[in-house]
């Protein structure tokens, strides 16, 4: 190997043009993903409202329910802050609760109390062990079940009309003897009616299947929600929302220990189903989706176009010492005297081992290719040892200098 010339070699690094056009077609196709996945998000957002939203089509959505409550002439409006629910609560309202693990504390205590104040009825939808003894004072909520159908086994005229349901989920436990319970589940109720001071009620409902709309044709459960839903001339669905200036005011913790904080300083219970993905339109998140798997198909045939190092004919011939320099520049660069080395080592034990004659398969083994040379040069076998299998030099003059004793070594072998 000969010294690095002084004259700056030609960089083969690619240029920033060229690495632009290799990268604008990858580039333009993220971008149209981008752009479609946000403009189909920000269409669909439009009309998915998330699940037990009475304007959401969804299957996880409860229009179906809203829609026939409306044909029965209940007049059904949607509710986003604790305000508009607490205002609308009154003895001819039904106030549905689709999120009360949702609520904070301070806002489940003001609205249990203007709930059991209207003389109206509440129903609240799951709620969990924190939520209820403030929602529902003197019910408690117990282990969660599978829904499933179940029987009403109650007196309850609502229930024994409906018949089997699709009931389950968070069950309850009451010490009041004029409470109502109904659908047992392993031997615990899933809903519980609890009459009110004020001469309204409160039903709590373990499991929201019955209001959505993919399972509102199964069972009795249509006659259900609407003998709980359509029992007084006014609805008020209230969605608890994230952003309700009433969460952020809230002068204690939501919840007991064993719930989860959540963003907006609400807590989700760990029975229940729902979580903040569920308040996301389900149009983001099919539009997160295609985004992710669309990332991982540019990766995939990124990699399979890179794909594994192979040989091929170059299109013009190179010089041997063109090849030779540009090699030594790369080694020189990664500071790789190591593998220079190795390279310098090999190729001379290469050319060696036919002029020793020892063939080629041998010529890279110490105990067969040492005793030849050492027949046909002066050198000891420790030197020639060291020469040709030794370690890496510590500097480049160290390694110019196993360049020259190469090339001796090959010369005298040559002329011996």
């Amino acid at each position: 190997m000969t010294a690095a010339p002084t004259a700056s070699p030609t960089s083969t690094a690619p240029t920033p043009g060229q690495v632009w056009t290799r990268a604008r077609g990858i580039l333009a196709v993220v971008l149209i993903l981008v752009v479609a996945g946000i403009t189909f998000a920000a269409v669909r957002s439009g009309t998915n409202h998330g699940q037990l939203d009475p304007r959401s089509a969804d299957p996880k959505g409860s229009r179906a329910v809203a829609e026939l409550l409306k044909a029965r002439g209940i007049s059904v409006t949607v509710a986003t802050t604790l305000d508009e629910a607490t205002t609308a609560a009154g003895p001819d309202t039904t106030l549905l609760v689709a999120g009360p693990n949702l609520l904070t504390r301070s806002q489940q205590l003001r609205l249990e109390e203007a709930a059991s104040d209207s003389a109206g009825r509440t129903l609240l939808v799951a709620p969990g062990p924190g939520a209820t003894p403030r929602l529902a004072p003197g019910i408690r909520a117990e282990s969660h079940q599978a829904v499933s159908a179940l029987a009403p086994a109650c007196e309850l005229p609502a229930a024994r009309r409906a018949g089997t349901a699709d009931m389950g989920g968070t069950r309850y436990t009451t010490q009041d003897p004029t409470a109502v319970t109904c659908y047992p589940s392993a031997g615990l109720p899933s809903l519980v009616v609890l009459s009110t001071a004020a001469g309204g009620d409160t039903a709590v409902l373990g499991s929201p299947d019955i209001l959505h709309n993919e399972r509102l044709d199964k069972q009795g459960n249509a006659s259900l929600a609407l003998q709980l839903l359509g029992s007084r001339p006014h609805l008020v669905w209230y969605l608890p929302s994230l952003t309700d200036p009433s969460a952020t005011t809230d002068d204690g913790a939501p919840g007991d220990g064993d719930e989860e904080q959540s963003e907006g300083g609400a807590k989700n219970d760990p029975g229940e189903e729902s979580s903040f993905l569920d308040l996301v339109p389900s149009g983001w998140l099919w539009g997160t989706l295609q985004l992710a798997l669309a990332a991982v198909l540019a990766a995939v045939w990124r990699a399979r176009r890179l794909g594994p190092l192979v040989t091929e004919r170059l299109p013009v011939a190179i010089r041997a010492s063109e090849s030779a320099e540009g090699r030594s520049l790369l080694y020189r660069k990664a500071n790789a005297r190591d593998r220079a080395a190795d390279a310098l080592r090999a190729a001379g034990r290469t050319r060696l081992a036919p002029l020793a004659g020892v063939p080629a398969r041998d010529a890279h083994t110490p105990d067969v290719l040492l005793p030849a040379l050492s027949a046909r040069v002066t050198a000891p076998d420790r030197e020639l040892h060291t020469l040709l299998f030794g370690t890496a030099p510590s500097t480049d003059a160290a390694l110019v200098l196993l360049a020259e004793q190469l090339d001796a070594l090959e010369r005298e072998v040559r002329t011996s």
